[in-house]
């Protein structure tokens, strides 16, 4: 016997990687594509585009706009989006990671990084008291969106590597849990399944745009689990994760386990 709500979670994935398909093409046709502002060196220093970022965020909202009950998850993941993308258009990479903003900070120099954090946390904050009146689970809801878009973006340092993880994780979180929370999570996954084979091949990036939006897509759906402690655990996870990446390189991690490394790779351009 099927899953009460299986059927649905899988039309929700199945849109969300439509629209970011639909999205994607679209955007290649229009202006954009050609604009040198929308272009970025990747870490082997080919040039490539960052419009699958916002198409990618695209599928996510439409995903999630079409598995949650209300309208408010949906904004949040275009909000978050948006400011991924202002910090991919206008942003620069001097400060890394939430100490380099930090130090920028003390030295005077507000980044467009630790304003995109700020941004992140105020939508994920607000989206989260629409969602609930405790304030436990408001701050539950704040740490899990926001993080979760912070964590992703971290993994994209790196051909497909965001985009398998997020694959990766929605696959465990569509398959567990309340129905809309499933579909939530296939949401993310369809999105990210059809961004993969462009920013695998090096033909575009998912930036903090798309990054951020599947982060915040995941995010929802764990903040959309009844139980408390599944959303403690999760944020607490969350927040292990993002203060470890300021000691620990995930590149490094990644390189030196042979399973890891391998997965890492599959599919990318030699």
């Amino acid at each position: 016997m099927s899953r009460p709500g299986r059927g649905r979670t899988r039309a929700v994935g199945l849109v969300a990687a439509g629209g970011t398909a639909a999205a994607w093409w679209w955007l290649r046709q229009s202006p954009a594509g050609s604009d040198p502002g929308w272009q970025r060196r990747n870490f082997r220093d080919r040039d490539v585009s960052l419009l699958l970022g916002p198409a990618v965020a695209a599928g996510a909202t439409v995903g999630v706009a079409a598995a949650a009950p209300r309208r408010t998850a949906a904004l949040a993941v275009a909000a978050i989006g948006l400011v991924g993308a202002y910090d991919d258009r206008y942003g620069d990479s001097h400060a890394r990671g939430l100490g380099g903003h930090l130090v920028a900070l003390r030295e005077g120099r507000v980044t467009t990084g630790l304003i995109k954090l700020v941004a992140m946390a105020g939508v994920a904050a607000l989206a989260s008291a629409r969602h609930s009146r405790k304030a436990v689970d408001v701050a539950l809801g704040t740490v899990l969106v926001a993080g979760s878009a912070n964590l992703i973006n971290l993994f994209d340092l790196r051909p497909g590597r965001a985009a398998k993880v997020t694959g990766a994780v929605a696959a465990v979180l569509s398959r567990v849990g309340p129905a809309p929370a499933r579909a939530v999570a296939a949401a993310a996954g369809g999105a990210a399944t059809a961004g993969l084979a462009p920013d695998v091949r090096e033909h575009a990036m998912l930036g903090d745009c798309g990054a951020g939006a599947l982060g915040a897509t995941l995010g929802w759906s764990l903040a959309m689990r009844p139980s408390r402690l599944t959303r403690v655990g999760a944020a607490a996870g969350v927040v292990a994760a993002t203060l470890a990446s300021e000691r620990v390189s995930f590149s490094a991690v990644i390189d030196a386990n042979p399973v890891l490394r391998r997965l890492d790779q599959l599919g990318r351009a030699r």
